[in-house]
């Protein structure tokens, strides 16, 4: 083979210690790290308009969009730390981090922070985390450490022992009450499971067992405001200054960009506080109303291609542990982004899912450039050995 074809010797890249050979940085993934800052950077000027109040001698902004770039700094340098580290290693945490999140979780009910009505956060003082967002993050890693041990379609025992990863957590999640995040991290562990396979008789048991799952989770699981949010995405105009109200106040915002959009910091609907959460589950609602539809495609084109470098990485993994962890990644942010876009446009029950790096929100801002990194140290080191 010509030298110029020959790929890197993993000799020459990896040593086996902990120090970091700079040369695999010669591997860096620059498509996908141009799209995540692109993604913030849309974010942040997205924040930066919403967050505004239209007054008479001028605008008047809040401190959303500066919050959102020191904790999207903060992330940045996780995301270097992550990407420094061989992910390897986070099979011998995945347990011990799992277990930590599991704690916060129950720390939550007892210590836990009310916003809206729901306890979801525990305060630091100086700050305050979601242990829900961190809980994502231990299901993946360690799905992903416990799919790796085997590539045989999953049979009863193992798919039983990998859906108890993600139904503990989901059962203390559901209770702060979280259904949006219930449904997350139930969606990325479906989505790793049949990426790596699993035998048609389980599948199609589960296929049976989800409708009754799903009534179990209307009669049982849901409090009346979630069951009253579904009914008002069938008909958002039976109920159009309550449970309606978010739905039709995001089609008419989006609705009245038309094609090319009324402007950074022109849009009525939020400048006037007609959208609610527009900073948070709505942001995308202020982006199209400012943008229009052509605004919407480019940032559609954006998410996708964000997405494809993710699945590419997972495609040229080395091992199954790192092909797993990048895949849980995809359907980590596949989910949120579909599960967004769909509640803003109405084609979804509003369940309270951020869309990563456009809302607002700083844990959720640290847990997504920490999964990138993640994915960056999977295809850096796609060369140094072979699994």
């Amino acid at each position: 083979m010509p030298r110029s074809c020959q790929l890197p010797s993993p000799r020459s890249q990896w040593n086996g210690s902990d120090r970091v050979d700079k040369r695999i940085f010669s591997h860096l993934n620059w498509g996908l790290i141009g799209c995540v800052l692109a993604l913030f950077l849309v974010g942040v000027s997205n924040l930066y308009s919403a967050s505004g109040t239209r007054l008479e001698d001028g605008i008047t902004m809040s401190d959303f969009y500066q919050r959102q770039l020191i904790w999207g700094c903060g992330g940045m340098l996780l995301m270097l730390i992550a990407m420094c580290v061989d992910y390897r290693k986070l099979r011998n945490f995945a347990w011990i981090f799992y277990l930590f999140s599991l704690v916060l979780l129950l720390l939550v009910p007892v210590a836990g922070k009310t916003v809206y009505g729901a306890k979801r956060w525990l305060s630091l003082g100086f700050m305050s985390i979601q242990p829900s967002e961190l809980a994502k993050l231990a299901v993946l890693v360690l799905a992903a450490r416990v799919l790796a041990n085997d590539g045989l379609p999953l049979g009863w025992k193992d798919f039983i022992k990998v859906l108890l990863i993600g139904l503990v957590p989901c059962a203390l999640v559901v209770l702060q009450p979280d259904l949006g995040t219930t449904l997350l991290i139930l969606f990325i562990l479906g989505g790793m499971i049949l990426f790596h396979g699993i035998k048609g008789y389980v599948l199609k048991t589960c296929l049976v067992a989800a409708p009754c799952a799903a009534l179990f989770m209307w009669f049982v699981g849901m409090h009346d405001y979630q069951r009253q949010r579904i009914l008002s995405f069938l008909n958002p105009d039976n109920d159009p200054r309550g449970a309606g109200y978010h739905i039709l106040q995001s089609r008419i915002a989006i609705g009245s960009g038309e094609i090319w959009g009324k402007g950074f910091g022109e849009g009525t609907q939020s400048q006037l506080r007609f959208l609610p959460e527009r900073h948070s589950d709505f942001a995308v609602a202020v982006f199209g109303e400012e943008w229009g539809f052509v605004g919407c495609v480019a940032l559609v084109t954006l998410f996708c291609l964000f997405l494809l470098a993710i699945f590419s990485t997972a495609a040229q993994a080395k091992d199954r542990f790192g092909s797993m962890l990048v895949v849980g990644v995809f359907f980590y942010f596949f989910w949120q982004i579909f599960i967004n876009m769909g509640m803003v446009i109405g084609l979804m029950p509003v369940v309270g899912v951020p869309l990563p790096f456009i809302s607002y929100g700083g844990s959720a801002m640290l847990v997504n450039f920490t999964l990138l990194g993640i994915v960056l140290s999977v295809s850096m080191r796609r060369f140094m050995f072979k699994g």
